[in-house]
C-alpha cells in the first residue's frame, strides 16, 4: 500500500500526459454527444414531418413563424452536435488532441444550448396550438427554467462546489 494512503492522505487527480487528459477527455465528451445527438435527431425529424400534415395549413402565422424559427435552430443545434466528429475526423493524426477537445468541448457546448431553445420554442408551439390558453407562455419558462437548472445551474454548482483552483 502507498505511503499516501497509509497516513490517510489520498491523491486528487490523475497521473496522465496532456496527450492521456485529451484522449481520455475526448471519449467522454463523445460518449456526452451521443446523448445529446439523439435528443436532437429524434426532435428535428418530427419538426421536418409537421410542413407535410394537412393541419399545418390551418396554424396561425405566429405559430408558423414560430416553427420555421424551431426548425432552423433545430439544424443548427445538430450541427453543433454532429460538429465535434467531423472536427476529429479532419484534424486526427495532427497533434492537436487538445486544442481539438477544447474546440469539441465548446461546440457541444453550443449545441445544447441550441439544444434547449429548440425543445423549449417547440414546446411552445405544440402547447400553443394544443390548449390556446393564456397560460402556456409561463409554462414554457418554468420547463426552460428547469432546463437550465438541469444543464447548466447544478453542473456549475458541483463544478464551483467541488473544485478548488
Amino acid at each position: 500500500m502507498p505511503d499516501a494512503e497509509q497516513d490517510g492522505s489520498r491523491r486528487r487527480g490523475r497521473n496522465e500526459t496532456e496527450e492521456e487528459r485529451a484522449d481520455r477527455m475526448w471519449t467522454e465528451l463523445i460518449q456526452e454527444v451521443r446523448v445529446a445527438q439523439m435528443g436532437v435527431q429524434i426532435l428535428f425529424g418530427f419538426l421536418l414531418t409537421v410542413v407535410f400534415t394537412p393541419t399545418y395549413e390551418d396554424l396561425s402565422g405566429t405559430d408558423k413563424t414560430i416553427y420555421i424559427v424551431t426548425v432552423v435552430l433545430g439544424a443548427c443545434a445538430t450541427g453543433a452536435l454532429i460538429g465535434p466528429v467531423s472536427l476529429h475526423r479532419l484534424v486526427s493524426g495532427r497533434r492537436i488532441k487538445p486544442q481539438a477537445v477544447q474546440w469539441a468541448s465548446r461546440l457541444t457546448l453550443l449545441g445544447l444550448a441550441l439544444l434547449l431553445v429548440t425543445t423549449s420554442s417547440s414546446l411552445l408551439l405544440i402547447l400553443r396550438v394544443a390548449t390556446h390558453d393564456d397560460y402556456v407562455p409561463y409554462l414554457v419558462a418554468g420547463v426552460v427554467f428547469w432546463y437550465l437548472l438541469c444543464w447548466f445551474g447544478l453542473p456549475m454548482w458541483a463544478r464551483h462546489r467541488h473544485t478548488t483552483r
